[in-house]
């Protein structure tokens, strides 16, 4: 069991009290400890992780953002999850890989991303790891991990404090991410590849294109080609779909457009930002969104 602490790990810096077993009055909401809503192979992330076998995911419950589009709202603002320890959490990892996994993915890892350091050097993982999130992230929080993530697949969801405050909660979102980013960039350098083009390390920056908001695409994808080094992989994803209770927001009410997948696109080239991933249009679907009913999870 871990010990009670005072928390300062994401950018809310709510100095919650986290303690074993009980739910903190924080942003996140979460105890001292791992709540998890899932646990196994996924084969939906770019295909240098999720490859042929699968991405072992690992989703974490809560969230210390609060996006009104969020597609696992189940898990991220319901905080549907269920305790569990450091050592089975490592149980956990020892099955995904058993099971084939190419690595292991922790999803929305933020909040316990002090926990997971303790973790994981204890845990020396033979495939890698990855760090998976929104990218709101202190800089701090992320030094503590350097040597530990393999991986980092980072959101960098807006650029306006405005739109990130309407749609996440987070006026300060891109002073965050924007920071963070770099200081994963550093970490993971350049892009490495085994023989079957499975990622081994590197950085893999995601931006979801949402409906009336090609302007936030096309800055966050000229901040990445003048701010990241070249070659730095992204992937453009158009998987949004509809979720949550949208009736403030009825821009969000709809998928994007051909037109503004092709306007976002056009940038995407314009940049040279070509060497990673970019979804088709058709890619908007319901199956993108796992089932969390604490598949592979051990209590």
């Amino acid at each position: 069991m871990m010990d009670a602490f005072i928390c300062t790990a994401c950018p809310r810096r709510c100095s919650a009290l986290r303690e074993p077993d009980r739910p903190s009055g924080g942003v996140c909401g979460m105890p001292a400890g791992f709540v998890v809503a899932r646990a196994a192979l996924h084969q939906w992330e770019e295909p240098c992780i999720s490859g042929q076998n699968g991405s072992g995911t690992v989703f974490f419950s809560g969230c210390s953002l609060r996006c009104v589009y969020c597609q696992n709202q189940k898990i991220s603002l319901g905080r549907f999850g269920a305790p569990v320890t450091e050592e089975n959490l490592m149980r956990m990892f020892d099955r995904l890989i058993e099971q084939g996994a190419h690595n292991l993915n922790l999803v929305n890892p933020t909040h316990y991303a002090p926990m997971l350091a303790q973790v994981l050097q204890k845990y020396h993982s033979p495939v890698p790891v990855v760090y998976n999130s929104g990218g709101y992230e202190r800089v701090e929080t992320l030094k503590a991990l350097e040597g530990l993530i393999d991986i980092y697949l980072p959101d960098l969801k807006y650029v306006d404090s405005e739109v990130s405050l309407r749609y996440s909660g987070a006026a300060d979102y891109f002073t965050y991410a924007s920071k963070a980013i770099l200081e994963m960039s550093r970490q993971a350098g350049q892009a490495v590849f085994d023989e079957n083009g499975m990622m081994e390390r590197g950085l893999i920056v995601r931006h979801l294109i949402l409906p009336r908001n090609t302007a936030q695409s096309i800055k966050a994808l000229t901040w990445i080609h003048e701010n990241l080094p070249e070659g730095t992989l992204v992937s453009l994803m158009c998987q949004y779909t509809p979720c949550g209770e949208l009736g403030a927001f009825p821009e969000l009410t709809r998928r994007i457009t051909h037109r503004e997948y092709e306007k976002v696109v056009d940038k995407l080239l314009e940049l040279g930002l070509t060497g990673g991933y970019l979804q088709e249009l058709s890619s908007a679907k319901d199956e993108y969104i796992p089932p969390f009913d604490l598949s592979g999870v051990i209590i």
